[in-house]
């Protein structure tokens, strides 16, 4: 497949394939002419970065689970992403009830409910908390270590 047809079957455009193969993450098999010409395997790598990419993997974690040999997916980093999605949704449902329970109020101001007077001060204090990138960084090399 050249490098148009892998645009039209992934929704990619020839850009991100080209900037895909600088990074290691496909690999073409040579020319034809100017084109760059892949496997047809490529869309289920394609796919595959997709995915990882949705679920919050970055460009280089991807890069680290693809080796010439194949794909070595590592289940602890997959465990490991799978638990920082379950603090999102957390996360995400009471935002989501927040609003939810601000459209239904019935305090005539939202700053007279006490529930939004309480949510607001939760969203503040996230809002200040600073991650800490050396325990991220601790937690990430401990992960890929295992």
């Amino acid at each position: 497949m050249d490098i148009t047809e892998v645009s039209k079957a992934s929704g990619l455009p020839a850009s991100a394939l080209r900037f895909y193969e600088e990074k290691g993450l496909i690999e073409s098999k040579g020319r034809s002419g100017l084109r760059r010409l892949f496997n047809s395997n490529v869309i289920e790598r394609l796919a595959l970065i997709s995915l990882a990419r949705k679920v919050g993997f970055s460009l280089d974690e991807i890069t680290k689970m693809f080796t010439h040999e194949g794909i070595e997916i590592d289940r602890k980093l997959l465990s490991a992403k799978a638990d920082e999605l379950d603090e999102k949704i957390k996360e995400l449902t009471a935002m989501r009830d927040g609003l939810r329970h601000a459209v239904a109020c019935k305090a005539e101001n939202h700053f007279e409910c006490p529930k939004f007077l309480q949510l607001l001060r939760i969203a503040g204090k996230n809002r200040l908390r600073q991650p800490n990138k050396l325990k991220e960084e601790k937690i990430k090399r401990d992960v890929l270590k295992k």
